[in-house]
């Protein structure tokens, strides 16, 4: 939780706490002060939500960076790959034509290693065995693509509800001391919107993404 809406909050509860000192407490407590209750309540539950969306949003920021330095190995080895089956694909041509106008003795030499060379190239390209094939590292770095922006953008929604969470604290502070009821709805309307992103971020985190809105 950010310093200044915790003292905020530390604001609220010495609000409160100066309030059941002045009253008296007990039965003979006016409706206003149990409304604070209330309203204090309503602070300590979105504290804690708050909490969570903080806790989530690390966690998502952590993970897409780990499957954003995945994606970058893999295409640095797909990068290597394409390299090495260009050079040797070269390679294999060249000897090829060399060979034509090679004795016959050393021909078939020059031609089978040729020939060797172009399926190390093919095996350069696919390699469904060890998995390390160019058509393999493409697809291994596209879904690590794919993961990480699944996590980043479960990061901007937690992000979007930590912000809801911390307004809407502030909101109901405001209204333990002003006693402006209409602050309390906006909290709580802010609590639903904080909930909304946070289910969005774990269901659902390419919807908004989809429709353009964030």
């Amino acid at each position: 939780m950010s310093h200044g809406v915790h003292a905020v909050q530390h604001e609220v509860e010495h609000h409160i706490e100066h309030e059941e000192h002045g009253h008296g407490g007990g039965r003979g407590k006016p409706v206003g002060e149990r409304g604070n209750k209330k309203i204090a309540l309503l602070i300590s539950v979105m504290a804690l939500l708050l909490a969570l969306a903080e806790m989530f949003g690390k966690s998502a920021q952590t993970e897409g960076i780990s499957f954003n330095i995945k994606a970058s190995d893999s295409w640095n080895f797909f990068q290597a790959k394409t390299i090495r089956q260009t050079t040797l694909r070269t390679a294999a041509q060249a000897l090829a034509l060399e060979a034509a106008t090679a004795p016959d003795q050393a021909r078939a030499a020059l031609l089978k290693q040729a020939d060797d060379w172009m399926n190390t190239v093919a095996r350069y390209e696919s390699d469904p065995v060890e998995k390390d094939g160019r058509k393999e590292l493409r697809a291994q770095a596209e879904a690590y693509e794919h993961q990480r922006d699944t996590q980043l953008a479960r990061y901007h929604h937690y992000e979007f509800a930590s912000a809801a969470y911390q307004i809407g604290i502030v909101l109901a502070s405001a209204a333990v001391i002003t006693g402006i009821m209409a602050l309390v709805y906006a909290a709580m309307g802010l609590g639903i919107i904080g909930l909304a992103f946070v289910a969005l971020g774990f269901f659902n985190p390419h919807y908004l993404h989809s429709l353009h809105l964030i």
